[in-house]
């Protein structure tokens, strides 16, 4: 008999996951031993095949993660990958350090190593929720460093990436916000996420079945931070107006979104050569002949480049120097997030800090 369909789901989405990075490892080029000097031919020609890549999950305690845990600790082994994790403690609750060790305690259990717990202090830029973000991934992003791992697995689930589009659709900041979680993201694809196409309850009632203790974090069912009230109130409210399905039809947004919104990247990035003079600056008369899609992903690149904070910079902003192209009646400078100013002078877009 074999395993309970929650539990064989779970395990299946890291087994497509940790074929994916095996596929990598094997392409990646072999190393020569250092003891062999590269004047003795015979000796060089005889390569040595990367180590067994490393994968780490980055683990809560909660369902989510603990299940992905469990499949990670599962599947690994026969595979040849070795399988460690990471928690990170936040210190924003009273005994969450005593927490974060129960999680290295469950994740040794389950046969990890190595495993570590690492703990951030939150700082308020961006709100609570988004500084927390910030520290755990710079955490996480340590750890991958230091232990060398491959990737680092992220337990989102398909009911995450629902709140996520919807936050994206509240904030009115366009396709790419639609787009949601990518499956790999990060500094070479480090971040891998199995369970997007999984639901929270297989997650949970995979746990469940294989005995596996959880935290639940009080923080998630906690009115005072916007996806705590998103997923408590506001899916449920939809759900009962609209009919079971919308987790689903926004995760299914949100794939589209993200092909719609790479093909629109891809075009900007060929366009941008387009419109620029020999001196580098952008030409006013170019960018008004892009469509407005491939124009603002130019304008938006081009701010980043010039030093604008990409978290802090919104639609409104790419708007306000949109209109420097196509509605130019002599107006300002344009102030943006970290000091960048954008202005137009003589035909040209000039967006430079100061």
């Amino acid at each position: 008999m074999g395993p309970h369909p929650a539990v064989a789901a779970i395990r299946l989405a890291v087994r497509r996951v940790l074929h994916d990075l095996l596929t990598e490892h094997d392409r990646a080029p072999a190393a020569v031993p250092r003891e062999f000097p590269p004047s003795s031919r015979l000796r060089s020609s005889r390569e040595v095949p990367p180590p067994p890549p490393l994968v780490l999950v980055a683990c809560s305690g909660g369902a989510d993660s603990m299940a992905l845990a469990s499949a990670l600790a599962f599947e690994a082994p026969r595979l040849g990958i070795g399988a460690g994790g990471v928690t990170v403690d936040h210190g924003l609750q009273p005994g969450s350090e005593d927490r974060a060790a129960e999680v290295v305690q469950r994740l040794r259990e389950l046969g990890l190593d190595p495993v570590d717990s690492v703990a951030v202090t939150v700082g308020r830029a961006g709100g609570p929720e988004a500084a927390a973000r910030d520290a755990r991934y710079a955490a996480l992003d340590t750890a991958a460093e230091r232990h060398g791992a491959a990737a680092v697995l992220l337990g989102h689930t398909r009911d995450d990436q629902a709140e996520t589009v919807l936050l994206g659709l509240a904030r009115g900041s366009g396709i790419r916000s639609l787009s949601g979680m990518a499956a790999v993201s990060g500094a070479g694809g480090r971040y891998r996420r199995p369970f997007l196409e999984l639901d929270r309850q297989t997650a949970r009632k995979a746990c469940m079945v294989q005995s596996l203790p959880v935290w639940d974090d009080p923080h998630n069912a906690d009115p005072a931070y916007t996806r705590s009230r998103l997923r408590h109130e506001g899916l449920p409210a939809l759900e009962k107006a609209l009919g079971k399905g919308v987790v689903e039809a926004l995760a299914r947004t949100a794939r589209l979104s993200r092909d719609d919104a790479d093909a629109l990247d891809s075009w900007a990035s060929q366009a941008e050569a387009t419109v620029r003079d020999a001196a580098g600056l952008l030409e006013c008369a170019k960018l008004y002949a892009l469509p407005p899609a491939v124009r603002r992903r130019v304008l938006r690149r081009a701010a980043i480049e010039a030093g604008a904070t990409a978290g802090s910079l919104f639609a409104r902003h790419i708007e306000e120097i949109d209109r420097l192209i196509t509605g130019w009646r002599g107006q300002g400078a344009i102030n943006l997030p970290g000091k960048v100013v954008a202005r137009r002078q003589g035909g040209r877009l000039v967006i430079r800090q100061g």
